[in-house]
């Protein structure tokens, strides 16, 4: 029996590797083919993250209906995919008036005397899943480079995910100082080392990508240093709300990794962080080579 951790570990890990080395191709194919092969893929993903949201936000006992947030998330991703600026925020200001009626409704009828905490919630799910991470699309939608900048984004947060789990699990405690947790009470497993050790990664592989693709060296450094940078924090805003409602995983749509919210967390952070440096820094810096 003593033999049973070890090899339900390596098993977990293989399932793990199997289940990245599977996703990560795909997605980036997806990206580069563009077109209906990237909107819906993105789109069945970040509708079942928002499924997940519900059920996190239920578990907290906040109203928050899948019959509204589902298809709101779905409109809005389109009105960035496809729309302009003008569509976008008449979906989103529709998304939200209607929340709020919605939840005024509840109070009214005496369904809940949270309604404020339960349109907040409502509305964090609108803004998370359906405005912020429509990026995927803006960012791909880029009429200059824009599936090789998606690409860099996508790499860049993988790898600094992966170089924190190896830094953090392997390296750390082994080769260097020792083991610091970074937030013991929202993620225990995340150390400083990891998480420095993502940030590295994550910069020299996007610094890697942008050579491949042709895009400015500089810029790509710089996107990849404030990705492994910033994206911890959105990966830890979901740990907060799990750890409140006393769930591991959002769901078990990939075994090994958990849901479409636990990989997506850090992802919609990374492609917004992307999408504005490239808008507004892009034309001070020279492409590569």
């Amino acid at each position: 029996k003593r033999f049973d951790i070890p090899l339900v570990t390596a098993a977990m890990e293989t399932q793990r590797a199997v289940v990245a080395l599977t996703i990560g191709p795909v997605l980036l194919i997806a990206t580069y083919l563009g077109g209906w092969f990237y909107f819906i893929p993105l789109l069945a993903l970040l509708v079942v993250a928002g499924s997940e949201y519900a059920r996190i936000m239920h578990a907290l006992n906040h109203n928050v209906p899948r019959w509204l947030l589902l298809p709101t998330i779905g409109l809005l991703l389109a009105a960035q995919w496809w729309g302009e600026p003008p569509l976008v925020g008449l979906v989103f200001f529709t998304a939200l008036f209607v929340a709020l009626v919605y939840c005024l409704w509840l109070f009214e009828r005496g369904v809940t005397y949270d309604a404020a905490l339960d349109w907040f919630a409502l509305a964090t799910g609108i803004v998370l899943l359906g405005l912020v991470a429509g990026h995927f699309f803006l960012l791909r939608r880029l009429p200059v480079n824009g599936w090789q900048w998606t690409v860099l984004a996508l790499m860049s947060i993988w790898f600094a995910d992966m170089g924190a789990y190896g830094v953090g699990k392997f390296i750390a405690g082994r080769f260097i100082l020792g083991r610091h947790p970074l937030a013991p009470r929202l993620s225990p497993k995340k150390t400083v080392e990891g998480y420095v050790g993502g940030i590295v990664i994550g910069t020299t592989a996007a610094l890697i990508t942008a050579n491949v693709l042709g895009l400015p060296l500089l810029l790509a450094g710089l996107a990849g240093l404030l990705v492994g940078v910033l994206c911890l924090f959105g990966d830890l805003s979901i740990s907060l709300s799990k750890r409140e409602a006393g769930m591991k995983d959002s769901g078990m749509l990939f075994p090994g990794h958990g849901g479409a919210l636990d990989r997506l967390d850090s992802l919609i952070w990374a492609v917004t962080i992307v999408f504005y440096l490239v808008q507004f820094l892009g034309p001070y810096f020279p492409a590569a080579g």
